[in-house]
């Protein structure tokens, strides 16, 4: 089989430019996706999310973990990714944001041209169908649905109260002008018609409308094994279908898609990286590019979670069940109640210290409590409160298990490897207490699950030692730039290969402050214009 272009990786990034290409109804486009099709009840009803994040079973996830990190008591993190179209967007918390202006001009002064916040700013504006309708600031006609939470908790808007309590402002729109304070979440969610209440991942916004042009072939449940080459260009990827290996050609342009742990594999596996990596597991070297793999950066999150007697709230037990069920028949009839939640209603971007010119700090707040990933079960009702590091100083890096394409790949996010981290979500933990126990969050009379002082240094750290791990952020690891250490130039062309090209989170230099699923979709969309011009200069 031979395409024009050939993508490895169905998620937000591959799936929103396999939809974009295809467009040109005079080329031609391959998709390879080793997961299913993404279209599942557990996929469109937002509160399965709490059946696909654990990863037991494994249900549209892989379900990773990391190495054992030194700093979190030798503990080994848990790495939920999207194993599906649309990837992790669809079985994400749907939470739409994008960032700030600074973290974009800072990938321009990095190298990237032609990144900065008012270059990257219209294709934002061009993806998004945003409920609010269109202005300055958002876009409304894109095919990613951005609507307000259909029925957001009471208790959330008490959570944003206590923040207020706590002297921040309330934020309307963290995707506006200004990102600081506190608020309810946008989400990627369809808004009127059928669909309304449903999820909207990157697959149902760009990729299931369009499954049906004669120019665009999606190839699920197909494994992608390495990259072929003709010398140093990129002419086609092996792949495995059940229990058939073949190569899908590409005339123009291999891309990869695969998020930042899979495509850096790959390259890997193909045999382009670090030398020393690939020797170390039989892998011939192909291209030397040290950089493959590299900068994993990834939010850590600590989690202050409670018991309380509020039953308006996801509960595990009786009553619970037997609320569930009615709100999943009013999901089904009206698309609102508590399925069509996002669990983490509630929003603080907050800085650590008043004379900061930005947010470093990011609150989800949650209507249920969050225990290692909702993998221990709590019996009963509460609520959690999620707080993160915005620009973490800790870099790590992806690696190989072994030279075999269906092993996972090595995962070492060096959490807390830069002091400054530590120091950083301490302030963050003690803010977000202080939120916790304010004045409108009184009513709820609410219990931590895991008591600590947060006054005492010692303790709160041995806590977050002891409990912090991902909120599922990891990008950087085949990162744009022109240095010596980036994998894709500012047009996201793998340096020094030919036909090769990465369109994913793994090309973030820097991670951005915030959620990751809109800023790649961004790129995507972004990659799509570069793609068809370089296209057609050369048609």
């Amino acid at each position: 089989m031979e395409f024009d272009f050939v993508i490895v990786g169905g998620g937000s990034g591959g799936a929103t430019l396999a939809a974009r290409l295809s467009e040109d109804r005079a080329v031609t486009v391959c998709l390879i996706e080793a997961g299913g099709d993404g279209k599942g009840i557990l996929v469109r009803a937002p509160a399965a999310v709490v059946a696909m994040v654990p990863g037991r079973p494994k249900i549209n996830n892989y379900a990773f973990e990391t190495v054992p990190q030194p700093e979190l008591n030798g503990r080994r993190g848990y790495q939920p990714r999207g194993k599906c179209l649309g990837g992790s967007s669809a079985i994400n918390a749907m939470l739409y944001i994008r960032g700030q202006r600074q973290d974009y001009d800072g990938w321009q002064r990095l190298g990237c041209t032609g990144w900065s916040f008012d270059d990257v700013l219209p294709f934002f504006k061009r993806a998004e169908g945003n409920e609010r309708g269109a202005c300055a600031w958002h876009g409304a006609d894109g095919p990613l649905q951005v609507a307000e939470q259909r029925s957001p908790r009471r208790v959330t808007e008490d959570f944003v109260r206590a923040g207020e309590e706590c002297g921040y402002p309330r934020n309307h729109d963290f995707n506006g002008p200004e990102q600081e304070g506190v608020g309810h979440y946008q989400v990627t969610q369809f808004h009127g018609g059928e669909r309304n209440g449903e999820r909207c991942s990157a697959a149902a916004a760009y990729l299931h409308p369009v499954l049906e042009r004669a120019n665009l072939m999606v190839m699920t449940h197909t494994q992608a094994l390495r990259v072929v080459f003709d010398g140093k260009r990129a002419v086609g990827v092996e792949v495995r279908r059940g229990a058939t290996t073949e190569v899908v050609r590409a005339r123009c342009e291999v891309i990869l898609s695969g998020g930042a742990f899979h495509t850096p594999q790959l390259l890997m596996l193909s045999g382009i990286g670090d030398p020393a990596e690939l020797v170390r597991h039989g892998v011939t070297v192909r291209h030397d590019l040290p950089g493959v793999g590299k900068n994993l950066q990834d939010h850590l999150d600590y989690i202050l979670a409670y018991r309380s007697d509020e039953t308006d709230l996801f509960g595990i037990g009786a009553a619970g069940a037997l609320r569930l069920a009615r709100a999943a028949n009013e999901w089904r009839k009206t698309g609102q109640g508590m399925i069509a939640t996002p669990f983490a209603e509630g929003a603080g971007f907050i800085k650590s210290h008043p004379d900061l010119d930005r947010p470093d700090l990011q609150l989800h707040f949650v209507i249920g409590i969050v225990d290692d990933h909702a993998r221990k079960l709590r019996l009963g009702y509460g609520f959690s409160c999620h707080v993160c590091v915005l620009r973490p100083k800790s870099r790590g890096e992806v690696g190989l298990q072994d030279a075999h394409p269906l092993s996972a790949p090595r995962i070492d996010p060096k959490f807390l490897s830069h002091p400054d981290d530590l120091a950083l979500l301490m302030n963050g933990a003690k803010r977000t207490h202080a939120i916790m126990n304010a004045r409108a969050m009184a009513k709820y009379g609410h219990r931590s699950l895991y008591p600590v002082d947060v006054e005492d240094d010692s303790a709160l750290v041995a806590d977050i030692r002891a409990r912090a791990d991902t909120i599922y952020h990891p990008v950087g690891t085949c990162k744009m730039g022109t240095d010596s250490m980036a994998v894709v130039d500012p047009q996201l062309r793998v340096h020094g290969i030919q036909g090769l090209r990465v369109v994913d989170a793994s090309v973030y230099p820097t991670l951005i402050s915030g959620n990751t699923n809109a800023p790649t979709i961004m790129i995507a969309e972004r990659a799509a214009e570069f793609i068809r011009t370089a296209n057609n200069a050369a048609h």
